[in-house]
């Protein structure tokens, strides 16, 4: 293959793009429509072989995009090595281009809010699971940042499936806010709506004041007595998976 190294290229991309870390988030965010502009792998015919398999779909796609490399130049280029030895650069979605989706109504799916999470790895799989329901999409608040490379690489690249972005609580999207407590209705009569905000406190301290006070209604998932709690990915999974029944 011919073009400029992808080394040098990657380097003058790097701070201004998403890491797309192994083949998987690669998969997925070409398959959603990601601009790729440069991707590496240290076997480029075992990555190949990999999307034959697994995603014949974007089968092509891979092969116009991945220029192999020696392992030591990827490994230069990645925090930690993935399995795969498959790296990628994406241009980052449009901000105005989110916040217009968010705030399009009449929504046909509901948005999650992550109230000031503090687990890259569980917000990632928040993503994951978002992008599975055909979430409109996710938001966080607080200093967590939902792109950041730990994030996008538990997301399996499905950022770019679903709209992801940090916002403040006065600048969530229009809608009524469903937040999740334990001291709220239980979930099982409650119907959620297609254009719900549905809001999951931090691990560690649930709801902010903020958020508590911008919810419509608390509500409770079930939960055996003297266990703490869900973990966050799974309180997400359970609420969107109550949504998709569509009823009470």
């Amino acid at each position: 293959m011919t073009g400029p190294d992808p080394v040098s290229l990657w380097h003058r991309l790097a701070d201004t793009s998403v890491l797309l870390d192994g083949f998987h988030a690669l998969k997925h965010a070409v398959r959603f429509g990601a601009d790729v502009p440069v991707a590496v792998a240290v076997d480029r015919g075992a990555a190949l072989a990999l999307a034959e398999e697994l995603a014949p779909d974007v089968r092509d796609t891979l092969d116009a995009l991945l220029t192999q490399v020696p392992g030591s130049a990827y490994a230069s280029l990645v925090p930690r090595p993935h399995p795969t030895a498959v790296a990628a650069l994406a241009v980052r979605p449009s901000r105005a281009a989110h916040l217009e989706k968010l705030g399009h109504t009449p929504r046909t799916a509901p948005v999650v809010v992550l109230d000031n999470p503090r687990n890259l790895g569980n917000a990632g799989a928040v993503i994951r699971l978002a992008a599975g329901f055909g979430a409109t999409g996710v938001v966080t608040t607080g200093t967590l940042d939902p792109w950041h490379p730990t994030v996008v690489r538990g997301g399996a690249g499905l950022h770019f499936a679903t709209v992801v972005e940090r916002l403040t609580v006065a600048e969530l999207p229009p809608g009524r806010v469903f937040a999740l407590d334990p001291e709220g209705d239980d979930i099982r009569g409650v119907k959620l709506p297609d254009d719900a905000v549905l809001a999951f406190g931090s691990e560690r301290s649930g709801l902010s004041p903020e958020l508590r006070a911008r919810a419509g209604h608390l509500v409770a998932l079930p939960m055996r007595p003297q266990v703490s709690s869900y973990n966050l990915a799974t309180s997400v999974a359970m609420t969107l998976y109550h949504w998709s029944l569509g009823g009470s």
